[in-house]
């Protein structure tokens, strides 16, 4: 990042694209206000993702442009990325945080999770599965290295537009509904790419492939253990499935029912 751009002090009111003059300034534009949380990408964090390119002056460029819209970097030199399923890379980022060393910058894109790593992980990863004992419990994982790119959030989170703000939807023809379309543009949750854990430092600390290992690994027994909870709960209703298949067979041979006295006769003495 230029000294420029790091000390430049704004006298008017910022420039809704500017993201240097909305991080100095205390009042923000009313679309793109938010407070500092872990979705925040900070001045710092953005010259770690710039450092990713070859070009970094050209993507701070970019971002001074548009702040709001997601961007494309490659991997390998400043960052692996090892792309997991929503609930199972849930469960990675979990583990980590809570029993682990932490997490290096995560990211939600396409209802998959996004954990960038140390470079180096994408190639050594899926060889140290092959060889774990739990890595056929382990969904498969897209490990994004050398070569590769990635779509990563904005840097500066937008508040979604609230339901209640949109305009009513064009009536459309009855149709079967398709899993791969797109999500209620009111939902925040639809397909838009969002930090969970977003770089704050110039230079954060990533998890390697022994790291990201041993995450795979609690998170695949975590997983298992789930499932005889589940199966668990379903038991109470098993043993109605015998009681029907009795009466069924029952019916179907046309046995005669047992014969029972009224509920008024007294046994003899």
């Amino acid at each position: 990042m230029n000294d420029w751009q790091r000390h430049q002090r704004h006298t008017g009111p910022p420039d809704p694209r500017d993201i240097f003059a909305l991080c100095d300034s205390p009042d923000r534009a009313p679309r793109l206000d938010a407070p500092l949380t872990a979705s925040y990408v900070t001045l710092a964090g953005a010259d770690w993702l710039a450092s990713a390119s070859s070009h970094p002056g050209r993507m701070h460029a970019l971002w001074s442009s548009r702040p709001t819209a997601p961007s494309v970097l490659p991997c390998g030199t400043a960052f692996d990325v090892v792309n997991a399923p929503a609930l199972f890379g849930r469960r990675m980022v979990d583990r980590l945080w809570s029993d682990g060393p932490g997490s290096g910058p995560v990211a939600a894109y396409r209802g998959r999770l996004l954990l960038f790593t140390a470079p180096g992980t994408a190639q050594r990863l899926p060889a140290l599965l092959d060889w774990e004992e739990w890595g056929s419990a382990v969904p498969p994982l897209l490990c994004h290295g050398t070569g590769d790119a990635v779509t990563v959030p904005a840097l500066y989170p937008v508040r979604p537009t609230p339901r209640s703000e949109l305009p009513p939807p064009a009536p459309q023809p009855a149709r079967a509904e398709d899993p791969d379309a797109p999500g209620d543009p009111g939902d925040e949750t639809a397909t838009a790419a969002r930090w969970l854990v977003a770089p704050d430092v110039r230079h954060p600390w990533l998890p390697g492939s022994e790291v990201m290992l041993w995450a795979c690994v609690r998170a695949a027994r975590t997983a298992c253990e789930a499932e005889p909870a589940q199966a668990l709960d379903a038991d109470p209703a098993a043993p109605a499935a015998p009681a029907d298949a009795v009466a069924t067979d029952a019916v179907a041979t046309d046995a005669p029912a047992p014969v029972r006295p009224p509920a008024h006769t007294l046994a003899p003495i």
